[in-house]
């Protein structure tokens, strides 16, 4: 049986011109990164952003266990059913972190036959769109840092200062860390600490930004820290803003590439479920919509994180009426869910199934509420048995949902051909599609709706130090943005332990942050970190590249 890698590495790729062609994309709005990479650029933008918008799908999972869901290569698969059932479309996806790349959880290119590619491409360096990211992060840190250093004109406390440090890499001896040591030419020490590049504001500002001018003017809201006094200083009272955005002028236009079909993938900002937002750029699934018929896109993780995100965030900031969602589910997440050990899992079980399909019945339910149809997609795997297979589709029966195989790893795009008819069905007709809170409602009251009405929580448990904050926010005006709840995605709580569908349980909010620049409020719940940590055995120790240059090894 092939790896991922090596599907990929035998595809017959199309120059990144005659994919762009398909969706009428001119020689000239291409930004060219080799052969079969390119930016898009502002110009294309500019000519289309008067046509009418296609259909836009989202596609999420349920909540993500050890033994994976399929989420991008459904996304993939689908974008690439939509070519052979004759209808224009593209995907839009995020790109994928250095993080879990090197780490545990893999990159974000889909698998089997239905990825995209250049794959290696992608899933290192890519445009270099992350080290633009991390580059304007740690200069306005370090320029926060210089102004300490040069006599403090402004005041700053140093113990208030919000923002961090970013690499794209899991390293979590960077979490927390003292700066500024060494004497009074190193600068001021306090204490610091790094997140991994996707959880930055700064990410989620380019995910959010509508334009360049947005994009500086977001940039200079960044909260920085406070005086002595109590004053919010911001990004912008450091003059950072300006650098910043030039850092970033390439790093704003979305990427072109293709399947392994070669129909179009734009591909653009990367930020986590978990602990940011969770989804590609607005301004690629802008492009999107312009340029196809369907618009297929994905949110990080399970629908309790990305979906939530995505619609009461993304859509809300964009305007964005979603059409249909698709549920990926396998039987394999789902018995673990209903208790069985990873080890056991090819084992037919349908009584665990069973237990298990209440986490997906909980997934149907929450979508419901956006006002959208849903169906659901089985990604089928070889161990799979009729019985099982049938039991999940009782379930949906029984909620109302239409339900189809998604086989796209093993037959690509024809494997999900069925699923793209019913797609296609769905999303027909005008969108009923509407935001789970309105952006009058306190802050606290956003976390309660989403708490209780997503997640099934009975109550919200808010520290202190919480309480104080958003306060604090509410007061300086910022209580009408919507809230970014950062979670583990491995529980509908804030348990990682609570499989299934847990009831009467608390969430526990930590702390909340104000993202000023982004338009959002950060909750963070349970043990959530912003800088993950590589495994006792890293993807990395099996990474390689051969005499002929070859990478080896990537998945």
């Amino acid at each position: 049986m092939l790896t991922d890698i090596q599907i990929a590495q035998a595809a017959r790729m199309q120059p990144v011109s005659e994919i762009a062609a398909k969706l009428g994309i001119k020689e000239d709005e291409l930004e060219h990164y080799g052969k079969y990479k390119a930016k898009l650029s502002e110009d294309l933008w500019e000519r289309v952003k008067d046509h009418p918008d296609g259909k836009l799908i989202l596609v999420t999972a349920v909540n993500p266990t050890p033994a994976g869901e399929g989420k991008t290569t459904t996304t993939v698969g689908l974008g690439q059913a939509m070519a052979k059932l004759g209808y224009s479309s593209v995907i839009c996806l995020r790109e994928p972190s250095l993080g879990p790349v090197f780490g545990v959880k893999g990159g974000a290119a889909g698998g089997g036959y239905a990825q995209v590619v250049p794959m290696e491409d992608i899933n290192l360096h890519f445009t270099g769109d992350m080290h633009a990211i991390g580059a304007a992060n740690n200069l306005l840190c370090a320029m926060v840092d210089n102004h300490l250093q040069q006599g403090n004109e402004l005041g700053l406390d140093p113990r208030t200062i919000v923002i961090r440090r970013a690499m794209d890499m899991n390293d979590r001896a960077l979490r927390y860390t003292m700066v500024g040591l060494g004497g009074r030419t190193n600068g001021v020490p306090r204490e610091d600490g790094f997140m991994i590049t996707v959880a930055s504001e700064v990410m989620a500002i380019l995910c959010l930004a509508a334009d360049l001018n947005d994009l500086k003017e977001r940039l200079g809201r960044i909260l920085v820290g406070y005086t002595y006094e109590k004053k919010a200083l911001y990004a912008r009272d450091f003059g950072a803003q300006g650098a910043m955005a030039a850092l970033l002028k390439d790093a704003i236009n979305p990427n072109l590439v293709q399947t392994l079909e070669n129909t179009p993938c734009i591909m653009h900002g990367g930020p986590f479920a978990n602990i940011a937002h969770g989804c590609n750029s607005i301004r690629a699934t802008r492009l999107g919509l312009k340029l196809a018929d369907y618009c297929v896109t994905e949110a990080g993780f399970g629908a309790d994180l990305g979906a939530e995100k995505f619609f009461d965030i993304k859509c809300r900031m964009a305007g964005f009426r979603p059409s249909c969602a698709v549920l990926v589910a396998t039987v394999r997440a789902l018995k673990y869910n209903g208790g069985v050990p990873v080890a056991e899992l090819k084992a037919e079980n349908v009584d665990a199934l069973k237990a298990g399909c209440e986490n997906l019945k909980k997934h149907i339910e929450n979508l419901a509420k956006y006002g959208i149809p849903v169906v659901v997609a089985i990604n089928r795997f070889d161990t799979d048995t009729e019985a099982e297979l049938e039991t999940v589709r009782e379930v949906c029966r029984a909620c109302g949902v239409r339900v189809e195989l998604s086989e796209g790893f093993a037959r690509g795009g024809e494997g999900v051909v069925d699923l793209a008819r019913v797609v296609a069905e769905l999303s027909e007709g005008e969108s009923g599609f509407h935001t789970l809170y309105d952006d009058d409602m306190t802050i606290r009251a956003k976390i309660g709706k989403i708490a209780k009405e997503i997640y099934g929580a009975a109550e919200v448990k808010y520290s202190a130090e919480a309480r104080r904050e958003i306060n604090s926010f509410e007061k300086m005006g910022y209580g009408t943005l919507p809230v970014c709840i950062a979670k583990t995605q491995y529980s509908l709580s804030d348990n990682p332990k609570l499989l299934g569908r847990p009831e009467g349980f608390a969430l526990n909010v930590a702390d909340v942050r104000l993202s000023s620049g982004a338009g959002f409020i950060v909750a963070r719940t349970g043990e959530i970190m912003t800088m993950p940590g590589l495994p006792k055995h890293p993807a990395a120790e099996k990474i390689d590249i051969n005499e002929n240059g070859q990478i080896e090894g990537l998945f």
